[in-house]
């Protein structure tokens, strides 16, 4: 295939016939700055305008469509009447009705003596047959070409959907013959039409099913996308894979030592994965692992197997977490474990300035410090490693690609490590990690209890605070967690200053503490601190507490209108307790009557603290539109493929595409070619910059 077949598809929007410049910019809100983007954008809903009939046997409260005489219009007489025309038929009268309407406009529309046929939703006002704002409105002409199926799409202030409609019309219309990329076999087994045809049937339908997402169409065009995705992902690897790393065989000697003096044994699950990475450093491939687990089940302690692995070898380890608090965190758990080594373990965040700052970036510069703890601070241009060996990404999800990139920039084909605390069920994990090796903690650390879990009702709430004052003065510690940082006048959710202020008018002030997102950096490693230093007893918080604050001593964790979380952001927020070998307990208040999902979810919370068996369910009830919570982390946004209907698909699609970079990986030949287009469609900056690089 010769690459000038797509250029039509990449031409900017104002290349289709009416599109000019103002319309343009709303079809990029909506779809994107090319013509392709506009054949990919997926209809939302469809108008079925095939129920025709007579006015009076027109139903109420269904779309219908009707055939009429207009009689007469009759204007408003006074500011904010209705503008009304009054059509009849064989068996009756029908009024269209129009609010802010253009007499004009309306006139020339539904010229009086006109025969038009009309569609919109029937109404009766009184004795009156209506149809408010008709959404459809032809002459009989007009109707040999215009369908009875309409698609609607999403729409922007501005844009209509005449315009969007046009738009797509006109993409369809300069669609070149593309070669085919599917597997003649797939294609043969699952009934799959050809890309072109599945194309024009998502946006020209014929049944009111099209936009179902298990049609033969729809899958086929799903199957496409998963496929590009996933062929993407995995020349990426192919391409980590050619690339040699550093071979750091070491004996050993180092790991030993830090595991003699570490407070407790390693788990098997640890162990594992920590054999996963020891053959990945010590291979002459570069390492791509991540690692995820459940909250509570050691990975920094991995990480820091692998860093002193890598120290042994005589290189560095750069930690990134997405916040400072994280970051020092790591910090202090990893340089209790490396101390005894005599390794030197450092942070590095944009806090640090001027004489401290020169401080860390030479100690970071000498090689002295053997592992940099750090938030996005260290990957600005001054900071540089003696001998970056591997770089630790948490919580990946939260950090762009570019950040990822020019991280591993700051040395020579550095091995990396991401890891992840939230379990993540297979098919989503291939989704958005296909192009890593992955190892999963499935086990936690010897002696931790689970946290108890119930629910109570937030009209207990008095109950709560006396049960929190007894717990206190029996010396446990307690985390209070709110939505909100502040009082809303248009939620009635619990805000986290109001909470506080609440507590320590009923409890006292003096050991009672406040932390959320707004504050600054400095006062919430503060708070944190304190917090873990046994300083306060009670610490009212948002979930800026889900990840990086430890308090191993706290015994119990209150959330506050527990049926707005998500599943996984529950468990999150549980896993803070727990971490010791001391009872500990989770109060999940919420707010009823609740519904179905929410009353699921809470149960599913106080049944069980297995987090691959939350994240399962949790993707489960919330399906496709916010699986897991990751929407904002990571998770791929597709554009024609459903997550959760389509999961069956995910796997289907990854092995084809490893089979196919496997056999083919230069995608050479007919086939090699027409794949290409696949991956310039779905994928055009990964596809356009691997392809390019051979």
């Amino acid at each position: 295939m010769r690459p000038e077949i797509l250029f039509p598809l990449f031409q900017d929007i104002t290349a289709l016939p009416g599109i000019g410049p103002r319309l343009a910019t709303l079809l990029a809100k909506v779809a994107g700055p090319r013509i392709k983007d506009i054949l990919f954008l997926k209809p939302a809903s469809l108008i079925d305008r095939r129920f025709q009939t007579s006015v009076s046997q027109a139903p109420e409260d269904q779309i219908v469509t009707l055939k009429g005489t207009v009689e007469t219009h009759i204007a408003g007489r006074r500011k904010g009447q209705p503008y009304k025309v009054r059509m009849y038929d064989e068996t009756g009268f029908l009024h269209l009705v129009f609010f802010h309407a253009r007499g004009d406009y309306l006139k020339r529309l539904l010229p009086e003596g006109a025969t038009r046929i009309v569609s919109g939703k029937v109404e009766r006002f009184g004795s009156e047959i209506q149809i408010v704002h008709p959404d459809l409105v032809i002459s009989e002409a007009e109707a040999e070409t215009t369908p009875l199926l309409e698609t609607v799409y999403p729409l922007t202030a501005g844009l209509t959907a005449k315009t969007v409609r046009k738009a797509v019309s006109g993409a369809l219309a300069i669609l070149p013959e593309l070669p085919e990329w599917g597997d003649a076999g797939l294609l043969q087994k699952h009934r799959w039409p050809g890309f072109m045809e599945a194309l024009r049937a998502l946006h020209q339908p014929s049944e009111a099913e099209a936009l179902s997402p298990d049609t033969p169409e729809r899958s086929r065009l799903a199957f496409d996308e998963l496929t590009a995705r996933q062929l993407a992902l995995q020349l990426v690897r192919a391409q980590r894979k050619k690339v040699t790393g550093r071979q750091m065989q070491v004996e050993g000697r180092l790991v030993a030592k830090m595991l003699e003096h570490a407070p407790f044994a390693p788990t098997g699950a640890q162990q594992r994965a920590y054999a996963d990475l020891k053959t990945d450093l010590e291979s002459p491939e570069r390492m791509t692992r991540l690692l995820h687990g459940d909250v509570g089940a050691g990975k920094t302690f991995v990480a820091a197997m692998a860093a002193t692995h890598v120290a042994e070898a005589g290189a560095q380890t750069a930690i990134m977490a997405p916040t400072e608090i994280l970051a020092r965190q790591h910090h202090k758990t990893i340089s209790t474990l490396l101390a005894p080594l005599g390794l030197e373990v450092i942070t590095l965040t944009g806090r640090d300035k001027g004489k401290s700052r020169k401080t860390l970036l030479d100690a970071i510069a000498s090689g002295r410090a053997a592992v940099v703890c750090g938030t996005h601070a260290l990957f600005q241009d001054d900071v540089e490693f003696a001998d970056l060996g591997l770089v630790v990404i948490d919580e990946q999800h939260r950090f762009g690609v570019s950040d990822r990139l020019r991280l591993a920039s700051k040395a020579y084909r550095p091995e990396t490590l991401a890891m992840t605390a939230t379990p993540i069920p297979r098919t989503l994990a291939l989704a958005v990690y296909g192009d890593m090796d992955v190892s999963k903690l499935d086990e936690k650390p010897a002696g931790r209890k689970p946290p108890t879990t119930r629910l109570v009702s937030m009209d207990r709430l008095g109950e709560m605070v006396e049960g929190v004052r007894r717990a206190v003065g029996k010396g446990e510690r307690v985390y209070w967690v709110c939505p909100l940082v502040e009082e809303s006048e248009v939620s009635e959710l619990s805000a986290a200053e109001d909470r506080w202020r609440h507590l320590r008018a009923a409890l006292g002030d003096d050991r009672i503490g406040l932390l959320h997102g707004r504050m600054k950096a400095e006062e919430k490693e503060a708070i944190a601190a304190s917090f873990r230093a046994g300083d306060i007893d009670i610490l009212v918080a948002t979930t800026v507490i889900e990840v990086g604050v430890d308090a191993p001593d706290a015994t119990i964790m209150i959330i506050e209108h527990a049926e707005r979380f998500g599943l996984a952001q529950l468990h999150q927020l549980r896993g803070r307790v727990g971490r010791g070998d001391r009872e500990s307990s989770c109060i999940l208040l919420y707010k009823g009557p609740l519904g179905e999902t929410a009353k699921a979810r809470l149960e599913m919370m106080r049944k069980t603290d297995d987090g691959f068996a939350i994240a399962e369910e949790d993707w489960r009830l919330r399906g496709a539109g916010d699986p897991l919570g990751l929407r904002q982390s990571g998770l791929p946004d597709y554009r024609l493929a459903d997550v959760e209907a389509h999961a069956d698909l995910i796997p289907v699609a990854n092995d084809y595409a490893r089979m196919i970079v496997q056999s083919n990986p230069q995608l050479e030949g007919e086939k090699g070619e027409a794949l290409r287009t696949l991956l310039y469609l779905f994928e055009q900056d990964t596809g356009i910059r691997l392809l390019k690089s051979g």
